[in-house]
């Protein structure tokens, strides 16, 4: 897997097919290989660059004395897309984070598309789910190993109304699991990455980055899962109304991580959007 040097530190990602590009964004407690499957489908027409960003699943530590927080995390997806040189019309998709929201609202000349597919928003930061435990674990030391220990045995994954499993429709398959939280679990400099990030949280940040989003001149889509239980639904609806025209799909059986649950119906909303002139 190549690896970019950034000002923070290195970022691995993987880098397949050809054509017009697509880059997938992943959130926390997740690597790359979250869009294996709309990667797969994607490739077969496009470039699609899929890096692991550095949010507690990731084997290539950033440098320990970086400055990371949301904020530098949003600025950093945009120097990796500078970095690969990337071109202007390239398609950012994220899903579960609201990190692209972010940059888009400080260097929206660098977002040619943008597709926000089941994300943070609005007041729903941390979201109430699972993100207001990994903050709180975070400030206790050692909080964040006791919980990828905690979801070490599989069966507890699937906990009804937690963790991952709060997060799909149809479930999160065991291998992604198992990769997600190797690090966390065995990786002290991957932890430290997310302590930096979850510690400097601030819950104000998603409503000041929607603020922006009216301005924003590229085009965009929204895809939400109807089913989700952490993402609002009509989070989904606010965004499209106030990005100026942007298309909403709403998806059936689909939660947050719409890569798992919804993968072909993602790909084909994205493939035709990156069509559009």
């Amino acid at each position: 897997m190549p690896v970019v040097e950034l000002s923070l530190g290195p970022v691995s990602y993987e880098d397949t097919g050809s054509g017009p590009v697509v880059l997938l964004l992943h959130g926390l407690l997740q690597s790359a290989n979250v869009w294996r499957e709309v990667a797969a489908d994607l490739a077969a027409d496009h470039r699609v660059i899929a890096p692991t960003l550095p949010y507690g699943s990731h084997a290539v530590a950033l440098r320990p004395d970086a400055d990371f927080s949301p904020r530098t995390a949003a600025l950093l997806i945009g120097e990796f897309a500078d970095a690969l040189d990337l071109p202007g019309d390239t398609v950012f998709v994220e899903n579960d984070s609201g990190r692209l929201q972010q940059l888009v609202a400080e260097r929206p000349e660098r977002v040619g598309r943008m597709v926000i597919a089941g994300c943070e928003a609005f007041d729903n930061y941390p979201p109430k789910s699972g993100g207001t435990l990994l903050a709180t674990a975070a400030k206790i030391p050692g909080g964040l190993r006791a919980i990828a220990l905690a979801l070490t045995p599989r069966p507890m994954r699937r906990i009804p109304g937690t963790g991952y499993a709060v997060m799909s429709f149809k479930g999160v398959p065991d291998d992604l699991t198992d990769s997600w939280l190797r690090p966390l679990r065995s990786d002290r400099a991957a932890r430290a990455d997310l302590v930096k990030y979850l510690k400097a949280t601030r819950r104000e940040a998603m409503l000041e980055a929607a603020e922006r989003l009216p301005d924003y001149p590229g085009r965009a889509l929204v895809v939400w899962g109807r089913q989700d239980r952490m993402m609002p639904p009509e989070h989904g609806r606010r965004l499209a109304e106030l990005l100026p025209g942007a298309e909403l799909v709403e998806l059936d059986e689909c939660g947050t991580l719409i890569p798992i649950d919804r993968p072909r119906a993602l790909a084909e909303a994205v493939r035709r959007f990156a069509r559009q002139p």
